[in-house]
């Protein structure tokens, strides 16, 4: 697996999750929501993903997305 399907697959995970939470526990987890979608829109922009960093020093082979 690539590093762009595991950061794809992490921020799919924590806002379907934050989601949950945000309306079964308090409506502020909807905050992690919006912290992800608007790091997922500055790394479209800038090409930095501190999740896609980490990967790559832990060895996952890299995606076009994310080099």
């Amino acid at each position: 697996m690539s590093i762009d399907r595991v950061v794809f697959a992490f921020a799919g995970t924590v806002i379907l999750v934050s989601l949950l939470l945000g309306t079964q526990v308090h409506v502020y987890w909807l905050f992690l929501t919006a912290f992800v979608g608007l790091n997922l829109l500055q790394s479209a922009f800038t090409g930095f993903c501190p999740l896609a960093m980490i990967l790559k020093k832990l060895g996952v082979k890299p995606g076009c997305a994310f080099e």
